[in-house]
């Protein structure tokens, strides 16, 4: 199995590259490009769907040559909420960066038809989820109940310093639905100040996988199967950008039984 820490290579251009082949999965692809003022970022989708997500900065934006003007608002991940644009499979699409920008490029097999369509920011208001210390800040990109992909599920998270997330642990691993639903995920880390670090621990009951990594600005890490909860580190508040994706684009997950009283509390 590859390691699940992806570090950026560089910091300018494409810095990160997850393709389900060297993901050793089927579903999920994830781009990081961060590019200068003036600078072009382009791809094309081919079989796959495309979620672009401004992580932060503002772009001239283009798909198939209709124009969607200047996309993008917020200066850093932790500025407010986020913009998007979906592109359908068999499209071409092109980023002129108008200020510094840092691009997402969330990829997931395509189908169903769906169109080229933005996402503005405030589509789906943020969300507060968890209690105390397991308090943290969601807001939806591409949920499952808005009926806008084929596959790609796609979400992003705020967790204050000293706070976890993703927890208590909870699990996607099994494609047996409706009890639960097999999701390939990606976690692309933020942190505010960004020489911060997190911690996130991907395991399953049987320990066959079983790895805890610290997490630093602009790293990725995957999550084939298994529980996947994140710790926030005192004075370090962290964003991560969540890509999901499976055979079937239903997010129903299953808690582990030996947290489960937690929830009283959290």
């Amino acid at each position: 199995m590859p390691n699940l820490l992806v570090k950026p290579k560089g910091d300018k251009g494409r810095v990160t590259h997850v393709t389900p082949q060297n993901a050793g999965w089927t579903y999920v692809g994830f781009d990081l490009n961060r590019v200068k003022a003036g600078e072009t970022v382009s791809g094309e989708t081919g079989d796959r769907e495309v979620c672009l997500v401004w992580v932060s900065g503002k772009g001239e934006t283009s798909v198939d040559g209709q124009d969607f003007g200047v996309v993008g608002e917020r200066m850093t991940p932790f500025d407010g909420a986020p913009h998007a644009l979906y592109v359908a499979p068999g499209a071409a699409w092109q980023v002129t960066a108008v200020t510094d920008l840092e691009l997402a490029v969330c990829s997931a097999p395509g189908g169903g038809g769906f169109k080229t369509k933005p996402i503005p920011a405030g589509t789906h208001p943020q969300m507060t989820r968890g209690k105390n210390t397991n308090t943290r800040y969601v807001t939806n990109i591409m949920p499952e109940d808005d009926n806008a992909a084929h596959s790609l599920l796609v979400v992003e998270v705020i967790t204050p310093g000293g706070h976890t997330s993703s927890y208590p642990p909870h699990k996607h691993d099994e494609d047996n639905l409706p009890a639960e639903s097999f999701l390939e995920e990606t976690y692309y880390h933020r942190l505010n100040p960004s020489q911060g670090f997190a911690m996130q621990r991907v395991y399953t009951d049987d320990r066959s996988l079983d790895e805890t990594m610290a997490v630093e600005d602009g790293d990725v890490t995957l999550v084939p199967k298994g529980y996947h909860p994140v710790a926030a580190i005192h004075g370090y508040d962290l964003y991560y950008l969540n890509v999901m994706a499976g055979p079937s684009r239903v997010w129903k997950f299953n808690n582990a039984k030996e947290h489960a009283w937690l929830f009283t509390g959290v």
